[in-house]
């Protein structure tokens, strides 16, 4: 089940659960790429395109705004790529701006549909279309004469750079901002002149054309920059940049982040320290106990350090940092970092295995009361979570949950819908109901937030998202479609690297596969390997596991020592559905050794759990190994009864192991049932001993598969009498109706 604490880590950006720009002053910037972007969208509104290229055109406007910005030669080839006739069209347009004056440049921007009177097309002002295109006429309009003729300078550059010989190629001039809190508009054009020029010796020289534009990045594109690179790339760049900027906070935040991404607790504790330090040196001007200066930082940095040691299990010392945090927050008065503090001391006490479902309620209503919809939000989720676990029935956590969708969608909090729907993802898995489950991670995986966003950037790195695919891949498996769960898998291994936070995840899950398909194929000897990977990852699943392949092994007291331990266990971590398997597991150990009378208090007492909490799955699976146990004992008709009322939650949906031992346990009680004690009573009324002489035959070949050895001798003896007593060889059975 998705966790829903993931959610709850502090950042510095972030006010409940809704990112703000212009943090740090970010600024529109008119750029050479930009205008060529608008050029794009310009040969969109007024050009005759077909109905398939503006389709491809439409998927391309929202990377190519928000993504860093491309040499010419790699914007030209994308839109080549979709449009060939708009993309020369783009091309004639930008030549005929660089290799024209100025004038023509501000022609060009006149003549932009203006987003206010455009209500007929793309660039209507509430599109995406529309909003870039406000956003560069405002910051266009704002640029003084040398501005602008700098950027048509820069424009020419660009231009030219992409035909120019490798050696001929000059740098890109730097591009100008658009902003009213940066920019001094009265100021005489000199100044803004030599501040450009010192921009441009500033400027490294690319090396070839491939290489990305280092102009300024607006918000978006620094977040998509950072996301693409890789964890050790982007270390060695932080590196660099804390080497001669040791007091830059947010780069210690982020090399924090960034460390987290790999679990590396000793980088992360060092760079969160660090960030806090830093940002408490930079506001130490402010009131140590009010909303600003370090008095908020240091309420904040202790929680972060809280929130740190919860992650990596350290539940004493993430104790100890969230008192700290609440005692400072009590004497600052600070209603919304207390809230904070309770959500993270009802989560530490839920890590802890303690029932911490009073003070998630009083988390729930104190975030109401505060308007703060986001931490009310997982509240309630974490409700949920508690509220499955404790055998809550499913109507009542979807209505739940529900009430909570609402909320996300009418604040946009995307991060949640995702993790509600993960939930629920899980919710109706452990209910047995896999083609629900399979719905709900279908609907999560085609959700337009997780499309790509730019060239080979993907937003679907959340660990809702890998819940839901390990989900997805355990259904493939339990099905036999191992080809689709062998793609699923690949896929989660190119998006979360074993090295990455939810790796462990996939890793657990691909592990699990593994040893049931061995044990299926009764390969054990290759799936005693898994049971080491899998409790290194997760020790209550490796010994039971580990129990199974005993089992399968005859080593039943080994086996039989393992599972009781287990159950002890569960029991004090209240693990419902690993208590229901331990005991069927002890059933089966009874079975071979003690009886099939002595299995029954299990299975009866494993049944009644799983419907007291719902668990339909794990009942149907009782009912099975009930319905075996009461055909050992002979009694065929009792069993056949319980099967019935498991067959259809079984065929819906139910594994392909399941169902093909329910049909086969079905065939063994019918035959045990009529074919045998039937057809005798009628052969017996007509006195017709060849005909009983093949039903006795018949049924002790039955008894004698069944393991039943009493019965079989029984039936044995009656056919070698009336053998004995016809003298006459029997006719083969197939032969004769």
């Amino acid at each position: 089940m998705a966790s829903v604490h993931e959610s709850l880590y502090f950042n510095p950006m972030m006010t409940n659960g809704v990112v703000h720009a212009n943090v740090f002053g970010i600024k529109d910037w008119v750029t050479p790429y930009k205008i060529s972007v608008l050029a794009l969208l310009y040969e969109m509104t007024t050009s005759k395109i077909s109905l398939p290229e503006r389709r491809r055109l439409n998927k391309l406007i929202l990377p190519l705004q928000q993504g860093p910005d491309l040499t010419l030669g790699q914007f030209l080839k994308t839109v080549e790529d979709c449009c060939p006739q708009t993309a020369y069209a783009v091309k004639l347009r930008l030549h005929e701006m660089a290799d024209g004056e100025l004038k023509d440049m501000e022609f060009f921007f006149s003549t932009l549909p203006t987003p206010f009177t455009a209500f007929d097309s793309e660039a209507y002002k509430t599109s995406v279309v529309g909003l870039f295109m406000r956003h560069m006429l405002l910051a266009y309009n704002k640029l003084s004469f040398s501005q602008v003729y700098k950027l048509y300078k820069s424009l020419q550059q660009y231009y030219h750079s992409h035909y120019a010989k490798p050696t001929d190629r000059q740098v890109d001039v730097p591009v100008l901002a658009a902003d009213d809190s940066d920019m001094d508009l009265t100021s005489t054009e000199d100044t803004v002149g030599d501040r450009t020029d010192k921009e441009e010796l500033d400027t490294p020289l690319h090396e070839n054309d491939d290489a990305p534009s280092r102009g300024p990045l607006s918000q978006k594109q620094a977040e998509y920059f950072l996301w693409s690179l890789k964890p050790a790339a982007l270390q060695d760049e932080l590196n660099n940049m804390l080497k001669f900027n040791p007091d830059f906070a947010e780069a210690h935040y982020l090399n924090y982040l960034n460390s987290m991404r790999v679990q590396d607790i000793f980088i992360s504790t060092h760079s969160l320290l660090h960030y806090f330090d830093r940002l408490i040196l930079s506001g130490s001007e402010g009131k140590s106990n009010g909303d600003e200066g370090y008095g908020r930082s240091l309420r904040y940095a202790a929680l972060n350090l809280a929130s740190l040691h919860c992650r990596f299990g350290h539940y004493q010392q993430a104790d100890l940092a969230l008192q700290e945090a609440i005692r400072i927050a009590q004497e600052s008065n600070d209603h919304v970092c207390l809230q904070h503090c309770l959500s993270w001391l009802y989560t530490l006490e839920q890590m802890k295995g303690s029932d911490s479902s009073v003070l998630t309620e009083d988390s729930v209503k104190m975030a109401a009361h505060f308007c703060l919809p986001y931490l009310a939000s997982l509240g309630i989720q974490s409700l949920v979570q508690q509220g499955a676990i404790q055998g809550k029935t499913a109507h009542e956590l979807m209505d739940a949950l529900k009430d909570t969708d609402i909320l996300h969608w009418k604040h946009s909090l995307s991060e949640l819908i995702e993790i509600s729907l993960a939930q629920t993802t899980s919710i109706w898995r452990m209910y047995g109901k896999s083609t629900m489950a399979l719905q709900q991670a279908q609907l999560l995986l085609n959700m337009s937030s997780l499309e790509p966003v730019n060239f080979g950037v993907q937003q679907n790195n959340t660990e809702a998202f890998a819940v839901a695919l390990c989900h997805l891949a355990e259904l493939h498996a339990e099905q036999g479609l191992y080809g689709a769960v062998a793609e699923i898998l690949l896929h989660l291994k190119e998006q979360f690297p074993p090295h990455t936070q939810h790796a462990k995840l996939w890793m657990l899950c691909d592990l699990k596969i593994q040893f049931e398909r061995h044990m299926n194929e009764g390969k054990y000897h290759l799936a005693e390997p898994q049971v080491t990977a899998i409790a290194a990852l997760n020790k209550t699943e490796g010994l039971y596991r580990k129990a199974q392949v005993l089992k399968a092994l005859n080593r039943s007291t080994e086996a039989y020592s393992i599972l009781q331990r287990l159950q002890v266990h569960c029991e004090k971590t209240k693990c419902t559905e690993m208590i229901i398997r331990v005991m069927l597991s002890t059933a089966e150990l009874h079975w071979e050794s003690c009886g099939f009378s002595t299995a029954l208090p299990f299975l009866l007492q494993a049944l009644a759990l799983a419907r007291q909490h719902h668990l339909q799955a794990l009942a149907s699976e009782t009912v099975l190994h009930l319905a075996f146990t009461q055909l050992m004992l002979g009694v065929p008709e009792q069993a056949l009864t319980v099967l019935h009322e498991a067959m259809e939650p079984i065929l819906a949906h139910g594994a392909v192991m399941d169902k093909g031992r329910a049909l086969l346990l079905t065939a063994r009680c019918q035959m045990a049932c009529f074919c045998g004690s039937a057809a005798a009573s009628y052969f017996s009324m007509l006195n017709c001993k060849e005909r009983l002489r093949d039903v006795y035959y018949l049924q002790a070949q039955l008894y004698r598969s069944l393991r039943q050895t009493s019965q079989c001798n029984k039936c044995a003896m009656l056919f070698r009498l009336l053998d004995q007593e016809l003298q006459s060889p029997a006719a083969p059975i197939s032969m004769r109706l």
